[in-house]
């Protein structure tokens, strides 16, 4: 065996990275439990506050306040004055910790992270057997975080950005057309061109029971029920055809037959058609992704859409850094001859796919 040196200075350093990352770690349970218990809710726009006064707001224990505290001032998330032993929430925080309709809100990434690394045993033994892990055998920490977070940045660009770079499909939508949702989940982005085109209709599809009846319900709270119907069933077997468009939001690469769900989105369009598909930013070469969102990207297919596309049949396990070049080879693969990037985001491709 080769003996390598070991240079000492390059090691500590190391190690004191390895402490942030645990510190990271933990503070992902840290923002869960402070979007829950109504911390940020609670010093957003407060002032200077105690920990005493914080949990009297929120109805909590003062010591767990003060530790919680003490670790959010540790990492950046709120400022601490030692004069006055209080702490403040700065707006720029407020901002990405408490308005929901904000593209730059966060919470659901740190719940969808935590609901995942929740699953890491399990992984584990998937990853020596090469078995799979559903979607439905997460728990909710996944399902809602997962909406949380992309919910934000639908609002921000899906009516305003990414339909109308496609070609024709603003007018079309406007004009009055059908409109099929693949893999809708709770139904956020379904719901929200809903709301955008009153004289579509829309239908939207999950395999996750749970999931379509919680996006059943928000339609009907939505007050577009009467144009928008959601049903139980695979991406490569969803009810109907003439759709003039078919969307698909963050989940081709979760599918375990991306190419049989391809084919059937062909054979459900109009001859003029659209498929838009809307996936994770990610670059066709691992070394384009090696950056702090590709980085996020991958520990999420390690943990949670490479084995939830393993579970299913043909269990393709594109990844969540599947990049454009391999969903064109879907694409084509199914029989479609033209794509596209039609828009991105810090977070999101979106292609425009045609026969």
């Amino acid at each position: 065996m080769t003996t390598v040196a070991v240079d000492m200075d390059k090691l500590m350093a190391f190690v004191g990275q390895a402490v942030g990352e645990v510190g990271a770690t933990l503070n992902a349970g840290l923002v869960v439990m402070g979007d829950k218990l109504g911390y940020y809710r609670a010093l957003a726009g407060a002032g200077p506050t105690t920990p005493a006064e914080l949990a009297e707001r929120t109805g909590t224990s003062e010591r767990y306040a003060r530790e919680w505290l003490n670790a959010q001032a540790a990492g950046g998330f709120v400022e601490y004055d030692p004069a006055t032993a209080t702490y403040v929430l700065p707006p720029e925080q407020a901002v990405a910790l408490t308005d929901e309709n904000s593209p730059a809100f966060l919470p659901g990434f740190f719940q969808i992270a935590l609901g995942t690394v929740d699953h890491t045993n399990q992984t584990i033994e998937a990853a020596r057997s090469g078995a799979g892990i559903g979607w439905h055998e997460h728990n909710s920490d996944v399902h809602l975080g997962c909406e949380r977070f992309f919910r934000p940045g639908y609002n921000a660009n899906l009516v305003a950005g990414w339909l109308p770079a496609l070609e024709g499909v603003g007018q079309k939508l406007q004009d009055g057309v059908r409109v099929a949702d693949i893999g809708c989940g709770h139904g956020s982005s379904t719901i929200l061109m809903a709301q955008a085109f009153p004289r579509s209709t829309f239908s939207g599809s999950d395999y996750h029971p749970e999931s379509i009846e919680t996006a059943r319900r928000r339609a009907e709270e939505a007050g577009v029920a009467d144009r928008v119907s959601f049903e139980v069933a695979p991406a490569t077997a969803y009810s109907g055809s003439g759709f003039e468009l078919v969307t698909t939001f963050d989940a081709l690469h979760d599918m375990g037959d991306p190419v049989g769900a391809a084919r059937h989105v062909r054979e459900s369009l109009t001859p003029d058609g659209t498929w838009m598909v809307v996936e994770p930013m990610a670059g066709d070469k691992v070394e384009d992704n090696l950056n702090p969102v590709g980085r996020a990207y991958y520990g999420f297919s390690t943990l949670l859409c490479t084995p939830g596309s393993l579970s299913q049949d043909v269990g393709l396990a594109l990844g969540t850094q599947a990049g454009p070049a391999r969903i064109r080879d879907v694409t084509k693969a199914a029989g479609f001859s033209r794509f596209r990037t039609a828009a991105e985001t810090p977070f999101n491709l979106v292609f425009e796919v045609r026969p």
